[in-house]
């Protein structure tokens, strides 16, 4: 039997603990005990937002949160900026398309952050923003975007702040009340360390308001049901009931652990990983003073496909590390360490790539890139 080492940046490990909760028997959703989870879940789910704010949950993975914050925030024919730093952001442009919404669109070239000052001067050339889509931490090119002096300028105006931290939250530094993060998504799979298939959505007062002049179609992503369903601790429909009480297991870890320490755990870990892959002769492929935490996305050298480097160490070692999206798809590969993934995930990360770099024609000395990792955490 194989055994396997989850790298990926989503579906991430999930801790012993929470997955023995999916194995216990169903609740019905319209009881009180259920009832008392969700809640528990919802407030759970303030600390790691670390907002006041009120928090949803969509039964959906993170792109379900992602069009929901656009169907109940716009009306057709609505302008707003996306700012893009790769694969992710593009995603907010797609959504906002498919509703017919006016999309200005700062593109950033892949591996750099987006530039604060581009969204500033967007904004008071053109008065009829309603809202600024931006991502936290963009996965498909490991970069991490400053959201909190685009909030700073995002409040000084009418638009509200719309931010993606599906991969970002609970591994990489956010706080959503602080950097004046109007709409904040994120999805249960990455560093809430639960299995896909909820999203969860933090509403400002100011988004709220804006709620109210939407006419976007929508009837499964209301927010305003599912606001009111949370008065009778309740959801609006069936929701995902096992994995609701997984999540409340993860988050019980999280609280207990602290995000203060988890953010610091991560970040350790993104440091030796980038030192190992460069002691091993391989570059970052983001620029480096903005290279976020949860992940290290490593340029793959000429005459190596990073597919093949993806799948070997797949099938012929049970590693998992999640290969490059679109553009740098075979041009990059990608190891998390987020969540779950802890110090000796990595050593296995790095050995394997090791190997399979070898075994692919670029000679690295063996136990080059683990050395140096081990010294960096150990």
């Amino acid at each position: 039997m194989k055994k396997y080492f989850l790298l990926t940046p989503g579906p991430t490990p999930v801790p012993p603990e929470v997955l023995l909760e999916e194995a216990k028997p169903i609740l019905h959703h319209r009881t009180t005990e259920f009832g008392k989870i969700f809640i528990e879940v919802i407030e759970d789910m303030k600390y790691v937002f670390q907002t006041k704010n009120d928090v949803l949950m969509v039964t959906g993975s993170g792109t379900a949160a992602m069009e929901s914050a656009v169907v109940n925030l716009l009306s057709e024919g609505d302008e707003v900026i996306v700012v893009s730093t790769g694969n992710f952001g593009d995603r907010w442009e797609k959504i906002c398309q498919a509703y017919k919404v006016k999309v200005h669109k700062i593109s950033v070239e892949w591996g750099y952050a987006a530039n604060p000052k581009d969204v500033e001067n967007l904004l008071s050339s053109n008065k009829n923003i309603k809202a600024v889509f931006a991502t936290h931490t963009e996965t498909s090119t490991g970069v991490v975007n400053d959201i909190e002096t685009i909030g700073k300028i995002v409040n000084k105006t009418n638009a509200v702040l719309v931010v993606d931290t599906i991969s970002g939250l609970a591994g990489q530094k956010f706080l959503t009340d602080e950097w004046f993060v109007d709409v904040a998504v994120t999805g249960s799979q990455k560093g809430l360390m639960c299995a896909p298939g909820l999203s969860f959505v933090s509403v400002s007062e100011k988004a709220w308001k804006l709620v109210e002049t939407s006419q976007l179609p929508k009837f499964y992503f209301d927010w305003k049901k599912m606001k009111k369903s949370i008065e009778s601790k309740e959801t609006p429909f069936t929701p995902a009931v096992s994995l609701v009480v997984a999540i409340h297991k993860s988050l019980e870890i999280i609280k207990q652990k602290t995000l203060q320490k988890i953010w610091a755990d991560t970040e350790k870990l993104a440091i030796a990983c980038r030192e190992a892959v460069k002691s091993m002769g391989l570059k970052i492929f983001s620029d480096e003073p903005v290279t976020c935490n949860i992940l290290t996305p490593i340029l793959m050298p000429e005459g190596i496909d990073g597919q093949k480097v993806v799948k070997t160490m797949r099938e012929d070692f049970g590693i998992s590390i999640a290969g490059g999206q679109d553009k740098l798809k075979g041009k990059i590969v990608r190891i998390a360490h987020m969540g779950y993934i802890d110090k000796f995930d990595l050593v296995v990360a790095i050995s394997g790539l090791e190997i399979v770099m070898n075994k692919l024609g670029y000679k690295i000395e063996l136990g080059s890139g683990t050395k140096v990792l081990e010294q960096k955490l150990f």
